[in-house]
């Protein structure tokens, strides 16, 4: 398996991955019915797409499968910069969605994130946002997520990064998370989160039974340790 910084020659065939992938599996995208598997999603590709463009996303490539040249996408993690303000105007922009399925599972997110200011509890100007970790159905259990979420850090690292932050949807990507020095920084329970009538927006299936923010502090042993490409 090898391991490449997606550029924008691999966008298209990135985004022809998670139409197949996780954008049915996602366990928000599942529950509210936003996609069919290889289906696509105007919005959803607009983001991911836009997270792209930061050039911190990873693929795992199997070149066994197809051409040596480009070989089977077996795996990706789309990482992206989140400045401050930045969640607050996606909300904004988020209001004029013509989609309400896209609405309500980033109304989740985006709310969830509102609910603490990680630049001022960590003291940072930037985080190293994990967006995307989508694994091919017929490469799992091989720990390519894990490898990939190793190799993310390593690429917050060279770029100076002080602090990763994950919304982790679903029991596995948490897991995989943990198991690589995420901590759980909040939570909301898919049960407890409702409208004015009680209903349960998102009916997320188990084992899926919450929506986790995870961070993880990266240390350096002096200001000579951090890049000089720190400043994006």
């Amino acid at each position: 398996m090898e391991y490449k910084v997606i550029t924008e020659e691999h966008f298209e065939r990135v985004i022809e991955h998670l139409r197949g992938n996780f954008f049915a599996d996602e366990p928000l995208n599942h529950a509210a019915g936003l996609c069919q598997h290889g289906g696509g999603n105007a919005e959803l590709e607009h983001h991911s797409l836009a997270t792209l463009q930061d050039q911190l996303s990873l693929m795992a490539v199997d070149g066994r499968t197809e051409s040596a040249t480009y070989g089977q996408i077996a795996g990706v993690i789309l990482n992206g910069i989140l400045r401050p303000g930045d969640t607050e105007e996606a909300l904004e922009k988020l209001q004029h969605s013509m989609d309400d399925n896209y609405k309500k599972i980033f109304e989740l997110l985006y709310g969830h994130s509102l609910q603490v200011d990680l630049f001022a509890r960590y003291n940072v100007e930037r985080i190293f946002d994990v967006r995307i970790l989508s694994v091919d159905a017929r490469f799992r259990g091989q720990g390519i997520a894990k490898e990939l979420v190793r190799r993310a850090e390593q690429v917050a690292r060279k770029s100076g990064f002080r602090l990763l932050k994950a919304d982790a949807t679903g029991i596995f990507s948490q897991k995989i998370l943990c198991s690589q020095g995420f901590q759980p920084f909040s939570e909301q329970l898919y049960a407890k989160y409702t409208n004015e009538a009680g209903e349960i927006i998102l009916p997320v299936e188990a084992p899926h039974i919450k929506l986790q923010l995870l961070t993880k502090q990266l240390n350096y042993e002096n200001n000579k340790d951090i890049p000089s490409m720190q400043q994006q």
